[in-house]
């Protein structure tokens, strides 16, 4: 993985303390309101984390393949992007 493992693992040690929080607010029959607002920042995160792994990604894979792969190597590699876009847009 390329991107910054630091910050990666900060980030999802943050994730889980929320995720620890959310179950604890559904053991206590916390307001519905008040937990949709937890997922909702924990989907936030994911995504942040998601998108630092993909720059980072393009940035030093994607480049690589693109600037000294063969056909075959750089037509897989746009595929792999169309395919996470696809996903991340669904």
């Amino acid at each position: 993985m390329q991107a910054d493992k630091t910050k990666v693992i900060r980030l999802l040690k943050t994730v889980k303390g929320q995720i620890d929080g959310l179950i604890k607010m559904v053991e206590e029959d916390r307001y519905c309101i008040d937990i949709s607002t937890q997922v909702l920042a924990s989907q936030s995160l994911l995504k942040r984390i998601n998108l630092e792994i993909l720059k980072a990604h393009f940035a030093h894979c994607v480049k690589n393949s693109l600037e000294s792969g063969s056909e075959t190597d750089k037509e897989a590699k746009i595929s792999e992007m169309v395919g996470v876009l696809d996903k991340i847009l669904k």
